[in-house]
């Protein structure tokens, strides 16, 4: 038939082989809008795009055209692309692409949210989930324990808060559900006596071979409190022996370095005589047995540095077991140090600054240690004290 749009219905015409129709509405921007349809030029096709356009006017009409019917009328409009509410699992996957956190971490967080929440809601547009759904949710759902359902409903949470934030739900609809109370892990540290004892067993067991970097490990960790990951990240470059400060910005995760700490402030790690004397000993260890690294504890059997910590956790279990000292985790070498210099009767910012927490982290994290009596206030004699066969000779205050 002729391509022209004279006698075509209102607001109907043809461009090129195509027909498209023309409408007003106020609701969008612009509001005049233009969408081209996929009818053949034909009196059928005519009629069917006159009748999808009265559709429209209408719903214009009595305030009913929606973006998200708009996108059901116009499938391909690229204005209904753009306007579309997303469906859970459109925007939760956007919501994850966009966290700026390890890789780890990312996994954690796709895993929970695809366990729990995606079989009931994936197809459901982000603004139509309500408070009522994500309770009846969370009451058929058998949770295996209090920190799992804890960790799905922080995870909701956070999906829901952004979509807030992006404009399409005016509240956040997990905001009122209760939190399961968090049960924080028993902190269990070592005493000085026994940290003592482990430094000089794997000192004199280890001495002259490639895994004696592990005493050293384990020394720089008693006497810091960095985190084992922490550890494993640091570098040569990161250490001002004049200032006697070790710069924390880095941390391995799932065998990669990354570059980022757990609260993402780099923070300076005063050094103690004894943490100096580890670096000292991992430097002479490294040059003996020629490793090429910035790292400055990498792993024994090779490579830049430790991708996990199974290397120094096997030489502390063994440590454990030789001197019949109660069996406790690599990460407490790190509550051994906040303890200690609690008990000393330090300046609680001081410490909490030290370990890379808040103040009020860890005057909960280590109330009981708060002004108690214990005979770790010999912490003030960590500038002189035996390593192995060896004495460290005081030169500054012990921290």
């Amino acid at each position: 038939m002729a391509r022209n749009n004279l006698g075509l219905p209102t607001g109907v015409e043809f461009v090129g082989t195509s027909i498209r129709i023309r409408f007003t509405w106020k609701g969008a921007e612009p509001p005049r809008r233009c969408e081209t349809l996929s009818f053949p030029q034909t009196q059928k096709g005519i009629a069917a795009a006159a009748s999808l356009r009265a559709q429209v006017v209408q719903l214009i009409k009595h305030n009913a055209l929606t973006d998200d019917k708009y996108a059901e009328l116009f499938p391909n409009s690229r204005y209904a692309t753009t306007r579309k509410t997303p469906t859970f699992a459109e925007y939760a996957q956007v919501w994850l692409d966009t966290r700026e956190i390890v890789g780890g971490t990312r996994r954690n967080y796709r895993n929970v949210l695809n366990l729990y929440w995606m079989p009931h809601l994936a197809l459901k547009p982000i603004s139509a989930i309500t408070p009522f759904e994500l309770r009846q949710i969370v009451a058929d759902t058998q949770w295996t324990s209090a920190t799992t359902k804890r960790a799905a409903l922080v995870r909701i949470r956070s999906v829901m808060a952004s979509a807030v934030d992006d404009g399409w739900l005016e509240k956040n609809p997990a905001r009122g559900i209760d939190l399961p109370r968090k049960n924080k892990r028993e902190i269990d540290p070592f005493t000085r006596e026994e940290a003592e004892r482990i430094i000089a067993y794997l000192y004199e067991t280890l001495a002259g071979r490639r895994v004696e970097i592990y005493a050293a490990y384990m020394e720089f960790a008693f006497f810091t409190g960095m985190r084992p990951g922490e550890i494993r990240a640091l570098r040569e470059d990161e250490i001002d022996t004049n200032q006697r400060i070790a710069r924390v910005c880095r941390i391995v995760v799932d065998g990669d370095v990354a570059e980022r700490i757990k609260n993402r402030k780099p923070r300076n790690v005063l050094l103690n005589d004894r943490a100096l004397h580890a670096l000292d000993r991992a430097r002479a260890i490294k040059a003996d047995i020629r490793i090429k690294t910035d790292f400055m504890f990498p792993p024994a059997q090779g490579g830049e540095w430790m991708k996990d910590p199974d290397g120094p956790t096997g030489y502390l279990k063994e440590a454990i077991g030789a001197l019949g000292i109660r069996p406790r985790r690599l990460y407490d070498t790190r509550h051994t140090y906040a303890t200690l210099c609690l008990m000393s009767g330090m300046n609680v910012a001081f410490i909490a600054n030290q370990l890379g927490h808040t103040v009020e982290m860890l005057l909960s994290t280590y109330a009981e240690w708060i002004n108690s009596p214990s005979d770790w206030s010999e912490l003030a004699k960590l500038s002189t004290a035996t390593v192995g066969t060896k004495s460290v000779q005081a030169e500054t205050a012990p921290l």
